[in-house]
């Protein structure tokens, strides 16, 4: 038996492999505009496990696998097996056996790692406290479609060193651009648990405005996110100064986007006239997701494909 393809970082892929998944994006979402059936998943079926709580996530995962003619199957931690302490290996063993594909939104790395370990389909990580790549593809895949190729551009990260943090950190080291990392003190990136190579494609700022200035791209997160919300007044104390603003974004280019893997906080971590303004791709971005997985899903079970003219 031939092992799986697992997605559990961004780092998994080749900088080849993403551009095929982003062509191959473009394809299935041009596709989806002209209402045109696309069906190369159908018979197959998508087991989607949830310990965190999700709106697009599993919307995008459930909305794409169906629109691929295949089958979403929704499970809960609270409502099955694993919440009553079943080793995640044995529920790799059986869940595999019934299935084509594993997506997986939990709390901890290591439960992703474990599970995909024992799967013997792919298993795709949905968001975890370390990273959350599928985000990350979205959103570089919202670059593209407006501004071209990432590579060498800047992207300003500000607020918290979280798991999307992580990920664009990961990114830019296979796609050879720029990360500005503003966040407040106590808050700053831990290149292990980033999992990084080194520190060549980002620099630290202690002044948000210093990290913003000529960025290409400025994106951020709520400050508190799930798993932390025992910290969440202290949080918004150190994060007062870290909001993307007006001003922040007057910093960066005269084009540059704004972005939020949401749901967001107006108010808090991004004001309101930035996320509704004109630099704002927010819902480009979220609508992404959908496609972005589409391509995924499919490359991780049927490997690369023709793109049909």
């Amino acid at each position: 038996m031939v092992a799986p393809r697992h997605y559990l970082q961004f780092k998994d892929f080749s900088r080849e492999e993403y551009d095929y998944l982003f062509a191959r994006t473009k394809w299935i979402k041009d596709k989806f505009k002209r209402y045109e059936r696309h069906w190369p998943l159908a018979d197959r079926t998508l087991v989607m496990i949830f310990e965190k709580q999700s709106t697009r996530t599993r919307l995008s995962f459930e909305a794409g696998m169906q629109q691929l003619g295949g089958a979403a199957i929704y499970l809960n931690t609270h409502d099955s097996q694993l919440g009553r302490g079943e080793p995640v290996e044995d529920a790799a063993q059986v869940i595999s056996r019934m299935c084509d594909l594993v997506m997986i939104r939990t709390f901890e790395q290591d439960i992703i790692e474990r599970f995909s370990r024992h799967s013997r389909v792919p298993v795709i990580n949905g968001l975890t406290n370390e990273y959350h790549p599928c985000q990350i593809l979205a959103d570089i895949h919202t670059f593209i479609e407006h501004r071209g190729a990432i590579q060498g551009r800047t992207v300003a990260w500000i607020g918290d060193s979280n798991n999307v943090c992580n990920t664009w950190l990961q990114a830019a080291e296979v796609f050879d651009f720029n990360v500005h990392v503003s966040t407040p003190p106590g808050y700053e990136v831990e290149a292990e648990r980033a999992g990084l190579y080194g520190n060549s494609h980002y620099e630290e700022f202690a002044d948000p405005m210093d990290a913003a200035r000529d960025a290409d791209l400025v994106t951020t997160d709520v400050w508190t996110s799930m798993g932390f919300e025992a910290e969440n007044e202290a949080r918004k104390r150190a994060f007062e100064d870290w909001q993307v603003d007006a001003d922040m974004m007057c910093a960066a280019r005269k084009d540059a986007l704004f972005m939020h893997c949401l749901p967001a906080h107006r108010g808090e971590e991004v004001a309101a006239d930035v996320i509704d303004g004109p630099h704002s791709v927010v819902w480009d971005e979220a609508e992404n997701r959908l496609h972005v997985q589409k391509a995924l899903m499919e490359f991780l079970l049927l490997g690369c494909m023709k793109n049909d003219a």
